[in-house]
């Protein structure tokens, strides 16, 4: 299977204390936290690219540009909904949408890029000589 431009992937989690903005630090109250569901966002691209790649390769994210539109409390049913809709060599941009039990809770842009995991983690770890 090769990447293409109209693919899609959706990946469900809960709302429990463990995501929400009181638990990580984002705010202080008891509902999903954005950077959960930027977690999520994430998670769903990865995954849709991951199952198209040749071994050897994989994605990082690069950038993501989302808006948070509702809460959702303790107990709420999220679904992440991620849509390849640019390749750029080996730029991939995703259209994001997240949505709880009431409907859509957010939406944004993320960027990934394809990377050889190996030669990416050496490049990395360099970094620890400086």
């Amino acid at each position: 299977m090769a990447l293409e431009v109209g693919m899609k992937w959706k990946e469900t989690q809960e709302v429990t204390q463990n995501n929400t903005a009181e638990t990580l630090g984002s705010g202080g109250l008891s509902v999903y936290a954005t950077p959960a569901m930027i977690l999520l966002m994430e998670k769903a691209s990865f995954l849709l690219a991951e199952q198209a790649l040749e071994e050897g390769l994989t994605t990082v994210g690069t950038s993501i540009n989302i808006k948070h539109l509702s809460a959702s409390p303790v107990g709420s049913q999220i679904v992440c909904e991620t849509e390849l809709v640019e390749i750029d060599r080996k730029r991939l941009v995703f259209h994001v949408e997240v949505f709880d039990n009431a409907g859509k809770i957010g939406e944004g842009v993320h960027e990934r890029f394809i990377v050889e995991g190996e030669k990416f983690l050496a490049k990395a770890k360099t970094k620890l000589e400086q």
